[in-house]
Formats: structure tokens, sequence, C-alpha cells
């Protein structure tokens, strides 16, 4: 007999058990749009659909359990999948405002110089864009200054934003 004959530990199955409740959970945390994108089993789309509406606590924890349960029963790398792609595009989206952040900061720090690394950066700019990132930065810098709030840099990150290519 080798090892591959032997049946899984006890704790492998309440590991595998305690992973797939906590990828249920995450099927119940998803945004409704993109729940009804995963292709899931009517049974489980239910259950995850009921998760959300209870509110006690330990009803809720039995529904999470439930909902691990029949998640055994099925095939979840298409689950697996769907939710580590959304989790790539949030990382995606997260670095992407911490840059916009950044040039913000820096712009309102060193103004002309900056603004012309930017406009290089992301492939050249009009001169009335850079004309309006210099004049939102100058009034970031005001505004910082008299502490007052922080309007201008606002409007200094949205344009950011809408300049850079996604």
């Amino acid at each position: 007999m080798t090892e591959n004959d032997e049946p899984p530990s006890k704790s492998a199955l309440k590991r595998q058990s305690d992973d797939l409740q906590e990828l249920g959970e995450a099927l119940i945390d998803l945004p409704q749009t993109e729940l009804d994108a995963l292709p899931l089993p009517e049974t489980l789309r239910d259950a995850v659909m009921l998760a959300r509406r209870i509110t006690a606590h330990g009803g809720l924890y039995r529904q999470k359990q439930y909902i691990g349960k029949l998640m055994r029963k099925f095939d979840v790398e298409a689950i697996r999948t769907a939710l580590g792609s959304r989790h790539d595009r949030e990382r995606v989206a997260t670095l992407r405002f911490r840059r916009m952040e950044q040039w913000r900061d820096r712009i309102v720090r060193e103004g002309a110089s900056a603004v012309e690394q930017f406009a290089t950066e992301c492939g050249g700019l009009e001169p009335p864009a850079r004309a309006e990132l210099l004049t939102l930065a100058e009034q970031a810098g005001k505004e910082h200054r008299d502490k007052r709030p922080p309007a201008a840099a606002r409007e200094l990150f949205r344009r950011l934003r809408e300049l850079t290519p996604p």
C-alpha cells in the first residue's frame, strides 16, 4: 500500500472544509452583478442569496457552513478563477489610485517640472491641459498653506486620473 492509497487525514479534510467555507463567504460578499455572472448551481446561488438576508449571527454562521457543505459537491475552480481575477482587478485599481496620489502630491510640490514629467509618461499632453494642471497645483498649494479644504487637490487628482491611460 502506498501513500496515495490512504484516505486524507481528518486535519486535511477540515482544512478543505474551511477553505470552501471561506470561498462561500467571499461569494456572499460579492456585488450582485458579479454573483450573477458566476456559473453557480441553483442550490448554491439560493443558499448565498439566503445568507445575504440573514441577520442573526448564529443563523448566518450555520448558513455559511451549509454553503461550504454545498460547495464540496461542485467544481469550484471556476469560482476561484473569477474571484482571483476580481482580486487582481482591485489590486491594479489600488495601485493606479496610489500612483495618481503620488503624481498629485509631486505636481503640487514641484510644479511645472513635475507636469512635464507627467506629460512625458502619459505620452504627451496638450498645452491647455498642462496649464490647467499647473493652475490646479497652485490652487492646491495655496489651499494647503491656508489650511482650507482640498477642493483643488481633489480636482487635480480627478484630472490626472482622466488624463492617464488605464
